[in-house]
């Protein structure tokens, strides 16, 4: 080739260069797809942006192109449309006069560019079909096994894990509400993502830091950026805690419950420290004898429980421990513990008996680390008698004897307190607590009849029948005793007779028995008079009803015989004129006539 050939070639190749960059029409630059955004599981509606003057949309063909592979999917022809096999056979389908191709079911497979291309190849219009999946909820996993401050490279604080989001949503990592950013040899993010078979995706994130003493309550949570079409979203996670670890700088004592202690109290001892985690502690106790430290047993948790409580736990505790990472022996200041207690309360004289009218004095003694208030009251009603250690009893009478208890209490430790209770002896005969009573029976029936009694000595009784008795100590000067009989003709006419005595006398209780198939007929016509007291001074006796009204009667028919004899004497008087009042008043009225 010549110089001129090669002038030619050169200018044709200025001129191909020079057309190309200035543009031929028809292979100008193809502009930006229509966007269109769809959720998965959604329909999306994709508009053939061909125009009439483009090309007759009766025969238009639609093409999916992904990864530069355009591939044929539906076909219009006279309006009507008709599906290609493959991936989308049977999703597709026509609207708006077949202007728009429907496609249902959206799945992430279908995030790629769609075409809809007339007879002439330059009539083509592209859709860019985005889609989006919200990932579920995410979950965050900590490192359960913790992180040291001594370590000297940033260790996995936590893993965030997001599922089935699409596309890959981005993670932003927190500690307590702050972001966290990438810091060389301090926090590092590495993530990762998985594409499932259905093409969504799942995203696994792991944070990686350095901690301090600081971080021990510090709140870390992930979050997750997506997009749909209706905007920008995001998901938190729950917040965790890493357990940090820290050696121990100081040790301490706890003594629950707080406040005063008491005798019968469950105390706990506990060593703290401010590591993490806590070491092995042992408690110690200061001997208050020989003033040696002496190791306390305590629990698997170290935890020395007193349980009850007594005066002998009272002393100087103090906590040892052992940092195992440092291998540092720390040890707590020592700490005084006391038991407040009230000892044994004692009344004298232990065993008191006096003789009625006469005067007895009770002296009650206690000890305790604290300040102490005597009270006397009355066991059987609680009533309070007196205050102080001696309690003064005069003039006593049979119905003072029984229970009296000396209360020992400290009033600035609420609860503490122990009493003693003490029977005081009246000496007299037996006192019965009925001297006769009245009991309805049914013939041929078991029966309990009782009695009781008291008087000190303590009486002892007995049965003027036969039957099985049975004794029941009421109090230490009184007796129950319980017989039980078969009601018999012979028990009926007879009755009972209980006699309780002692080396100062004797008394007794009589029982009367009745047959219950009279009662009604019986209480129709007279009242049971109620039984007698046993030990009253004297008795009166009343009169029955029945005997009431004979008495009436006589009365009654006595008064009408002595009116009727009166009568029959004026009368006789008055025949023989031997009345002057009424003569002479028959005289005058003769007289008056005559005149």
């Amino acid at each position: 080739m010549g110089r001129s050939g090669l002038i030619c070639a050169f200018l044709l190749a200025v001129c191909c260069c020079s057309r190309r960059a200035a543009g031929v029409p028809g292979e100008a630059e193809q502009p930006e797809p229509e966007l269109v955004e769809v959720e998965v599981g959604h329909t999306a509606l994709l508009k053939c942006g061909l125009s009439h003057a483009q090309g007759n949309l009766s025969h238009v063909d639609w093409f999916s192109v992904h990864k530069e592979k355009r591939m044929l999917i539906f076909r219009v022809r006279q309006g009507q449309g008709q599906s290609e096999p493959g991936e989308y056979h049977n999703r597709l389908s026509l609207q708006d006069k077949g202007t728009t191709l429907v496609l249902t079911g959206v799945t992430p497979h279908d995030d790629r560019i769609f075409t809809c291309q007339g007879k002439r190849r330059a009539q083509e219009h592209r859709i860019r079909l985005r889609v989006y999946k919200a990932p579920e909820e995410p979950s965050i996993q900590v490192n359960t096994l913790g992180i040291s401050v001594n370590s000297e490279e940033p260790v996995e604080v936590a893993t965030c894990v997001g599922r089935n989001g699409y596309p890959v949503p981005q993670v932003t990592w927190y500690k307590n509400g702050q972001s966290l950013k990438e810091e060389k040899n301090r926090v590092h993010i590495q993530s990762s993502q998985t594409e499932e078979s259905n093409g969504l995706f799942t995203l696994r994130s792991v944070l990686q830091a350095q901690v301090s003493k600081e971080d021990k309550d510090a709140q870390f949570y992930c979050e997750l950026s997506y997009r749909l079409p209706s905007g920008n979203h995001m998901k938190e996670s729950k917040e965790v805690t890493v357990p940090v670890f820290y050696p121990a700088e100081r040790v301490w004592l706890e003594v629950e419950p707080e406040g005063m202690l008491k005798e019968g109290d469950r105390v706990e001892i506990r060593c703290l420290a401010d590591g993490n985690p806590q070491p092995p502690f042992s408690i110690i106790k200061q001997n208050l004898h020989t003033r040696e430290m002496e190791e306390e047993r305590t629990d698997d948790n170290g935890v020395l429980v007193l349980d009850p409580a007594q005066k002998e736990h009272s002393g100087r505790y103090e906590c040892q421990g052992l940092d195992l990472e440092t291998t540092t022996s720390l040890q707590s200041d020592q700490q005084e513990l006391v038991v407040n207690y009230v000892s044994d309360v004692r009344v004298s004289p232990a065993a008191p008996e006096s003789q009625e009218g006469s005067s007895l004095t009770l002296n009650c003694e206690a000890e305790s680390n604290q300040d102490l208030q005597f009270q006397w009251l009355r066991e059987k009603t609680g009533k309070l008698l007196a205050k102080g250690q001696a309690l003064q009893l005069h003039n006593l009478k049979r119905e003072e004897g029984g229970g009296y208890r000396c209360l020992a209490s400290v009033p600035s430790v609420p609860g503490l307190n122990r009493s003693q209770l003490v029977n005081v002896a009246i000496f007299g005969p037996p006192w019965m607590a009925l001297r006769e009573k009245k009991m309805w029976v049914k013939e041929n029936s078991v029966l309990n009849l009782s009695c009781e009694a008291s008087g000190h000595p303590r009486p002892s009784i007995v049965w003027s029948i036969q039957g099985t008795a049975n004794e029941q100590d009421q109090e230490p000067q009184s007796v129950l005793s319980v017989l039980n009989v078969l009601v018999t003709p012979e028990l009926l006419e007879t009755g009972a007779e209980c006699v309780a005595s002692n080396s100062l006398g004797r008394n007794t209780t009589i029982i009367f028995l009745e047959l219950d198939s009279n009662r009604t007929s019986n209480l129709s016509t007279s009242t049971v008079s109620p039984p007698a007291r046993a030990n009253g001074t004297s008795t009166e006796k009343k009169l029955t009803e029945p005997e009431s009204k004979g008495v009436v009667i006589v009365a009654v028919t006595v008064c009408v015989l002595v009116l009727a004899l009166l009568g029959a004497v004026l009368y006789f008087f008055y025949k023989k004129g031997k009345l002057p009042c009424g003569r002479s008043g028959k005289q005058e009225m003769e007289r008056n006539t005559s005149i």
